[in-house]
């Protein structure tokens, strides 16, 4: 039997924990393995519970969601402890939040998380978000989505579509269409039928470009992607 999907949830409102158990609980694949109300505990709760997904609030009294989203990920495979296997991956991240500035946004998923979702998204949209990044893919809401490609639309040519364009020249002409296409939000299989190619070999491409660009996840090659070209 396939093990449940382990869960931790951090947020400084204990009402805010107590909803997201429940509506959790309702899930048969999906196990809260912790609660925490403050970021600065989450690497001792990490190191401990070892969760597939952390849900993270924002604003926390002593370490934001932000920073312990930016601690979280840069552990990269040698942090010992990481991931529900002890096998160093650090847990994907849904930042769950009611603030949802430009700056909040580009921020989250620059430092890796997976998924950005404000707390009024409907319970089973919540539960689909935690199996979706537990398997390996991004999950925004739609207006997330919009407003930031909007936001990296408007930023213009400045030293990041540099960086960005530098980034993409590292990869080989293979991996470099996988990453366009991960940048217009397709999936795996859909990157496969459009470049016929098997998805084995889709995701032996996307684990080279993460590796080559030093990324965690297909946000990042996202936002890569559409820095290096902002769309009009």
């Amino acid at each position: 039997m396939t093990p449940p999907i382990r869960v931790l949830i951090v947020d400084d409102d204990a009402l805010v924990r107590a909803g997201l158990s429940m509506i959790l609980a309702g899930a048969e694949d999906i196990q809260v393995v912790a609660e925490l109300g403050d970021g600065a505990e989450v690497v001792a709760a990490v190191n401990q519970h070892r969760p597939d997904v952390v849900l993270m609030d924002i604003r926390m009294p002593r370490v934001d969601g932000l920073a312990a989203t930016e601690l979280l990920r840069s552990r990269r495979s040698g942090a010992a402890g990481c991931g529900a296997e002890g096998d160093g991956r650090p847990p994907e991240i849904i930042v769950l939040t009611t603030f949802d500035t430009d700056d909040h946004i580009l921020r989250a998923l620059r430092a890796g998380a997976s998924g950005f979702l404000l707390k009024h998204t409907p319970p089973p949209e919540i539960v689909r978000a935690i199996r979706q990044v537990a398997a390996g893919e991004p999950m925004l809401s739609p207006a997330v989505t919009r407003r930031m490609m909007s936001y990296v639309a408007a930023s213009g040519a400045d030293p990041r579509r540099t960086r960005a364009r530098d980034a993409l020249g590292r990869l080989s002409e293979g991996e470099r269409n996988v990453a366009t296409l991960i940048g217009q939000g397709k999936t795996n299989s859909e990157i496969a039928r459009e470049l016929s190619v098997s998805v084995a070999t889709v995701k032996a491409y996307v684990s080279r470009v993460l590796t080559k660009l030093e990324l965690n996840n297909r946000v990042q090659i996202a936002l890569v992607v559409h820095d290096a070209d902002p769309p009009r």
